[in-house]
């Protein structure tokens, strides 16, 4: 089968290659899928570098999540041959098929095209596993979402609509803010340039956010610590800016306010109760058209640096999709 394989990091994408490789074996209490959709996410481009907090060894199949039909499931498991199924694993979804343990699986709900549910668990659970798991977010809260064209941001955006809050849509490209409205329909949208704490605050009307949901890092970061509300949260998703910010500790102590790290996949590895419970909340929301995925492109697997390479240069809005066996 065709896979799309990191032989060795580098800065530029020239140690990924698209090569032929031996389709898996399906072990006891797995599941084997062909699979027809997979999604781009921000540490795939970061691993072909050796950037990421997980550093598989060489060589190694990308992708971090996939849709697909199953082909054999085990006869105990509540999966047939020809049923959608999306799921994730840290590697290896970059490929024709796939085989993954049957607990990793959930078959596709109906208000998802395959191509969505590619792109929908990742970015969901991170923004769930953020917003509601960790920030306890409530309905009228003000939730400020950097990084809102990519795909962590945008979902982000939805859910937190979808749950009832108050969301200022933040990017740093004047081309996106339209399209940002289109998409998640925010109550208000923000360019950050330099300083913007008292944009927020007039958006706010001086109340500031109760959640501030940053995978961006770097600058951005430094002046979201003036945009909490006391007593608020500053969610720290990731550094796509590229730079790790540092914070005095006198800051959140003065203004009342906590950072916390969010690591969607630890925390449901760590707690696998509230992984389910995490899956299951977001299935239900995608079955009711609560939340909806938004794809920026589909692409053939053969056409993947063009996609990596859109996704680095924030060309985004929402997720890019890739189909193998095209």
């Amino acid at each position: 089968m065709k896979a799309l394989i990191t032989e060795r990091l580098s800065p530029d994408l020239s140690g990924v290659e698209l090569s032929e490789v031996d389709a898996p074996i399906r072990a006891p209490g797995e599941v084997l899928i062909a699979v027809r959709a997979v999604s781009l996410n921000f540490p795939d481009l970061l691993m072909t570098k050796g950037l990421y907090q997980l550093k598989p060894p060489l060589p190694f199949v990308l992708g971090l999540e996939f849709a697909g039909e199953v082909i054999e499931a085990p006869a105990s498991s509540t999966l047939a041959p020809g049923d959608l199924v999306y799921g994730g694993r840290q590697t290896g979804c970059f490929a024709e098929q796939v085989a993954v343990p049957v607990s990793a699986v959930r078959k596709v709900p109906a208000g998802l095209t395959v191509q969505q549910a590619a792109a929908f668990g990742a970015a969901y659970s991170t923004a769930y596993t953020a917003l509601v798991e960790l920030g306890d977010l409530k309905p009228g809260q003000w939730v400020l979402v950097h990084g809102a064209s990519g795909g962590v941001g945008l979902a982000a955006c939805d859910l937190a609509k979808a749950l009832g809050a108050r969301v200022i849509a933040a990017s740093g490209s004047v081309d996106k803010l339209a399209a940002l409205e289109a998409a998640c329909a925010p109550d208000a949208v923000l360019l950050v340039r330099g300083k913007f704490r008292e944009a927020v605050a007039e958006i706010t009307g001086g109340a500031l956010c109760d959640l501030v949901y940053d995978p961006v890092g770097g600058a951005v970061f430094d002046e979201s610590t003036r945009c909490v509300a006391f007593g608020g949260k500053l969610l720290v998703v990731g550094f796509a800016g590229g730079r790790i910010a540092d914070i005095s500790t006198n800051i959140p102590l003065i203004k009342g306010f906590s950072v916390v790290g969010v690591r969607a996949g630890e925390y449901a590895r760590r707690f696998p109760e509230r992984g389910a419970r995490i899956r299951d909340a977001l299935l239900d929301m995608a079955a009711a058209g609560s939340i909806n995925p938004h794809i920026d492109r589909v692409l053939p697997l053969s056409r993947w640096s063009e996609g990596f390479e859109a996704m680095a240069a924030r060309q985004v809005i929402g997720k890019i999709v890739l189909e193998p066996g095209y």
